[in-house]
């Protein structure tokens, strides 16, 4: 019975996450909404649907005996009474107290009660905080403010994303296995295909053999009738006459015998007209309906960023509006998952570099609060189109310039010649950033190298245009679903590949004597533009035959604005394809992104685009020499001094710095560390904050002011982690700043990495 018993309270309590998880994002919703400037009756309908769903989260909580969660959902409940019942009206210190409930109620909720216990200081404390809201300690008293209407009980207002009763839940891992086994269907049709395809062939073949026979057979006919003749007029026979008859009754039976193959040919064709026309249509079908199955509204996604907007503008001092259109529009779960990542450094990028704050907006005669919009609508042949934009100060081009050269992703020279045409190629290449100081939000020059991998890996585009002082907005592609795509059957020294179709501007045939060197380089002139000429077969590092003939066929690939050619030996055919990824160790390959099962039963590798681009600029020299150290093979370590006055963090700092490969000199505060610094040259510094006699940021400020140290990189590990330090770290010039309490090792390294 005990058992029985745990395994009924398991399942009811996963009954309830879900239930709970979704009461959550209403009331989250509902308070980010009432933040805005809304018609009365409109906030009087969002008090209401908030109240009651706080109400009913608190009834669910008390049928699995969650108190915790409980008692915060009746304290919850009990202010926006008070709000209904007018004695309250919200102020900023009440969505930021029920702001934190909800956290908190997320995380109990994330949490099973036999593995983590509930911090009840915590929970004690954010409940004597709504108690104060709801005493109206430090809300807005209801005193002069117009009187809201009347709250109508007997009609209440309820939020529309009730679910149907004709729905039901399944588990996701079921749902992919059934998509799995739907997509195996697809096998099915390029067999059928290619079955029809080989009958097809047949038919060719015989229609050659039939006009070769359709020649020889009235000679052999004439020369019976001869012989038929010579026999009735009583001709002796000669020895050979009897091989003779042999051979015109073979001729008659191979006679006979074509026309019953060719008209069992002809029935074979019709039959596979059928049996594909039949075939094609279950299977759209079959995956047409999984894709209707596996799309899901862009809400889904959507639902949690104007908290995640909130919270992070907020602690950056800023005042930012999100105003988001086209989420009902739906597309692939799985598409889905993989822009959540996108979403987060675009609006982390918009929030931390792009808009400004209320009194530098001001003084641009902007509006103090910054707008973000997210608009989706869709398009023609199945794709969507997402536009990110906000009213920011837009991109520096010459700081990013400054950043790239420094980057050593382009030269000087290269620098001067670029327009900002051209610069949001260089955007998004990854380790260029124009932020002066790395935090946990941003500064590695990560972020857009990440949102560009991604979309490309969906089979997306992104667009960047930025205009200074106006903002900046970013306009992505992307397929509706990712079960199938179109591409191009190549061949490539002997070998078959697949280049997909969204990737190839065109395919042209090309003669030797049009093909020019500039620089040492191959280059081909399309419509007046000058394009780079690769051999493909030698970026993938193959042999064999290559196709050097005076007709080459050349693929034109486009990937974020760059235009190259790729020879190869030929181009058989346009099909669709599913995409298969590869499985450890081959997770990962160089200019490989999946594979495919061709209707043949061939295995064909599909290409990436994106790696074909950066395997074609290093082969084209485009990326910086070695210099005469490396390229002799010497290593010289990089030495690092390491400030921190707690003897465990300053053991943990130069242990973890030392095991990475880096000559590491600790120093116990800053007067130590300056008197280091003026005997011995270091490659960086790495310094607590927080220290005795000369804390971190007066050290900072002290090498910053030394000429000779001046550019030395210095990195911050402290853990105070509020809104103004950060601020401070930035104004003395730290060129980086890490919190301990989101300390991670690999994070530390990367950014000394970044930085020497």
């Amino acid at each position: 019975m005990n058992k029985k018993n745990g395994d009924f309270q398991k399942r009811l309590l996963s009954t309830f996450r879900i239930e709970a998880d979704e009461h959550l994002k209403n009331i989250t919703s509902g308070l980010i909404e009432l933040e805005k400037d809304l018609e009365p009756q409109v906030k009087v309908e969002i008090i209401e649907t908030v109240f009651r769903e706080a109400h009913s989260l608190k009834g669910a909580a008390r049928a699995v005996n969650l108190t915790d969660i409980e008692t915060i959902c009746q304290s919850i409940e009990s202010v926006f009474s008070a709000m209904k019942r007018q004695k309250i009206h919200p102020g900023p210190f009440m969505f930021d107290t029920l702001h934190q409930a909800v956290d908190i109620l997320n995380e109990l909720n994330l949490s099973f009660p036999e593995e983590v216990r509930a911090d009840k200081d915590k929970i004690s404390e954010i409940i004597e905080k709504i108690a104060k809201v709801e005493m109206g300690q430090t809300g807005v008293l209801n005193g002069g403010l117009p009187e809201p209407p009347a709250i109508q009980t007997d009609e209440p207002v309820r939020r529309q994303k009730l679910l149907p009763s004709d729905t039901i839940r399944i588990s996701v891992e079921k749902m992919d296995t059934l998509l799995r086994q739907s997509e195996e269907m697809l096998s099915l049709k390029l067999m059928t295909d290619q079955y029809l395809e080989d009958i097809h062939d047949l038919i060719h073949m015989f229609g050659i053999w039939q006009k070769q026979w359709s020649k020889i057979y009235p000679t052999i006919c004439a020369f019976r009738r001869l012989q038929e003749r010579d026999d009735k007029q009583g001709k002796k026979r000669r020895k050979d006459d009897k091989q003779n008859y042999k051979v015109f009754e073979f001729g008659d039976l191979t006679h006979d015998n074509m026309k019953a193959l060719e008209s069992k040919l002809i029935e074979l064709r019709k039959t596979g007209d059928r049996h594909r026309y039949t075939t094609e249509l279950m299977v759209d079908n079959l995956l047409e309906e999984m894709k209707k199955i596996l799309m899901l509204p862009f809400s889904t996604l959507f639902e949690a960023f104007p908290k995640f907007v909130r919270d992070l503008s907020r602690d950056q001092g800023k005042d930012i509006e999100m105003v988001i259109s086209g989420e009902e529009i739906e597309i692939d779960r799985r598409i889905l998952e993989e822009m959540r990542v996108v979403f987060i450094h675009l609006l982390r990028n918009a929030i931390d570099h792009g808009i400004e704050k209320p009194e530098v907006r001001l003084q641009h005669k902007k509006s103090p609060r910054g707008k973000i919009i997210i608009m989706v609508t869709s398009m023609e042949g199945n794709k969507v189109d997402i536009l990110l934009s906000d009213d920011g100060k837009g991109m520096d081009m010459q700081a990013l310039k400054d950043a790239a050269i420094k980057r050593g992703i382009i030269s000087s020279e290269d620098a001067a010649e670029l327009t900002d045409q051209d610069m949001p190629a260089i955007v998004f290449q990854s380790g260029v950033s124009t932020s002066p100081i790395i935090t946990d939000i941003s500064g590695r020059g990560l972020g857009l190298a990440i949102v560009r991998e991604k979309i490309e890996k969906l089979g997306g585009q992104i667009v960047l245009e930025t205009h200074q002082h106006t903002g900046t907005s970013f306009r992505m592609t992307l397929p509706l679903t990712l079960i199938t795509f179109r591409g191009l059957l190549v061949t490539v020294a002997e070998r078959e590949f697949i280049v997909p179709t969204t990737n190839v501007e065109r395919v042209v045939r090309v003669k030797r004597d049009e093909i020019k060197t500039v620089e040492n380089r191959d280059t081909l002139s399309l419509n007046g533009v000058t394009i780079p000429l690769l051999r493909l077969a030698d970026i993938l590092e193959l042999t064999g035959k290559n196709g050097d003939l005076p007709m080459m066929t050349v693929l034109v690939l486009e990937s974020q604005g760059k235009r190259i050619g790729f020879i190869v030996n030929e181009v058989l055919n346009e099909q669709e394809i599913l995409i298969k990824p590869l499985s450890q160790p081959l997770s990962r390959v160089r200019n490989i992104a999946g594979a495919t099962i061709l209707g043949s039963g061939k295995i064909a590798p599909v290409l990436n685009v994106s790696d074909l681009m950066k395997s074609a600029a290093k082969a084209a020299v485009y990326g910086p020499k070695l210099s005469s150290t490396e390229a002799k093979g010497e290593v010289i370590r990089k030495s690092v001094l390491v400030v921190e006055d707690s003897i465990t963090s300053r053991m943990l700092l130069k242990n973890i710095l030392e095991t990475a490969g880096y000559l590491v000199v600790t120093a116990v505060d800053g007067v130590d560390a300056m008197t280091q610094l003026k005997t011995d040259k270091f490659d960086m510094v790495v310094s607590d904050v927080d220290m005795p006699r000369m804390n971190g940021f007066n050290l900072t400020e002290k090498i910053r002011g030394d000429k000779k140290l001046a550019e030395l990189p210095v990195v911050l590990v402290t853990a105070l982690e509020s809104r103004e330090d950060k601020e401070r770290g930035i104004d003395v010039g730290a060129n980086a700043y890490i919190v301990k309490s989101s300390f991670d090792q690999s994070n530390l390294l990367e950014v000394i990495r970044r930085l020497i």
